[in-house]
């Protein structure tokens, strides 16, 4: 299961953060959060018994739930925005 490589982190922390330096956006870490999730929720298809893999899983969407949150109440629009674009609500 191969971890983001620097290149891929850089360019959504530009995407979403608005440079590459700019890690500690809050857009940009549910950006991240999303993408790691996404592909630990491939991991598990494939592997079903992992289960220490499913306890990380549950945290970084806990993680993420309460980041969206924080962004839902300090900035609606940006929030609306974030999850336009990430295609994570419905």
């Amino acid at each position: 299961m191969p971890y983001l490589t620097k290149e891929k982190r850089e360019s959504i922390f530009e995407i979403y953060g608005g440079n590459s330096s700019n890690s500690g956006s809050t857009e940009a870490q549910i950006a991240l959060l999303t993408e790691r999730i996404s592909s630990i929720s491939k991991h598990l298809q494939s592997n079903k018994h992992d289960h220490s893999t499913r306890t990380g899983l549950l945290k970084m969407v806990g993680q993420r739930k309460r980041l969206l949150n924080y962004l839902h109440k300090h900035n609606l629009q940006s929030y609306r925005a974030l999850i336009e674009k990430l295609g994570i609500r419905k």
